[in-house]
């Protein structure tokens, strides 16, 4: 059997016979904001039935393709349609991807999420900048042997997210007129959302919004010294003493209701990246 780092060489070398390009960024795209892509001048378009040891994406909405192209100035490579742990697939092969942006060259990982609202403050509709993550998911993707090659035994998570970063999103959403927050998203395995009880005992820990997604990615960001920022957008709210049942479609179409938000802090921070790096 193939280990970590040679399933990485595998998969580096189909898609760049697909797109010669560094990316400077990927880009993780959740629920109901697969729209995104439609800014991208796409250069490649692959779905992931044709990369070497990707996983096949289940969830609703996710549409399975990774699209490559230029964003802002930037080269970027984005996933339409992320992997989960509910899915039934293990933490390494649903991170793979991150793996792979990292070994074709991206420097920073931009990931977003829809999620549920537990601060009292949000609304549906509402965009939370990741400040930093709690995970609740029982497993985490750098369990077992270290390969160097890769990261550290033991990554430090002070400040898995970039400060500046965030600050330039949300520089950009007051510009805009824009409501965005900063705080903690909490990531839990699903697939059945939370009971009362459950969404209170997350909130008294410190959690501002859940979801089940984003947190092995930016573990393996981190480990692999990308620098990542977190966007998730709040589509419905999760107050234990107000729940009310929820409804699919409505999640869905909240996220979509979502997206010309979550695009206008992007490619802002994507072009406040761009001068900062000076490409």
């Amino acid at each position: 059997m193939l280990d970590l780092y040679d399933k990485i060489q595998e998969s580096t070398d189909f898609i760049r016979k697909a797109w010669s390009r560094t990316p400077h960024a990927g880009i993780i795209l959740g629920t109901g904001l697969g729209p995104l892509v439609q800014r991208i001048e796409v250069e490649a378009a692959i779905d992931y039935a044709e990369i070497p040891h990707f996983l096949k994406s289940t969830a609703t909405s996710h549409r399975g393709r990774l699209v490559c192209g230029m964003l802002c100035g930037l080269p970027v490579m984005a996933m339409e349609g992320r992997f989960h742990m509910y899915e039934g697939y293990p933490l390494k092969e649903i991170t793979l991807p991150v793996r792979i942006m990292k070994a074709l060259g991206a420097e920073l990982l931009l990931v977003s999420n829809a999620c549920g609202g537990m601060n009292p403050l949000y609304k549906a509709g509402d965009i939370m900048l990741i400040d930093d993550h709690i995970n609740l998911l029982g497993d985490n993707p750098l369990i077992g042997i270290n390969d160097d090659r890769l990261g550290p035994r033991f990554p430090d998570m002070s400040a898995p997210y970039d400060a500046e970063l965030i600050d330039a999103a949300l520089r950009v959403a007051r510009k805009n007129d824009i409501v965005a927050h900063r705080g903690v998203f909490v990531a839990v395995a699903g697939p059945n959302l939370e009971t009362r009880a459950e969404y209170r005992f997350l909130r008294m820990i410190g959690a501002d919004v859940v979801g089940m997604s984003t947190v092995p990615e930016v573990i393996v960001a981190v480990h692999s010294s990308m620098r990542c920022v977190g966007f998730s957008v709040i589509t419905d709210m999760c107050l234990p003493d107000a729940l009310e049942a929820a409804d699919v479609s409505k999640i869905i179409a909240i996220a979509n209701d979502a997206e010309p938000r979550l695009t206008a802090l992007v490619t802002g921070v994507l072009e406040y990246e761009k001068n900062r790096s000076g490409k």
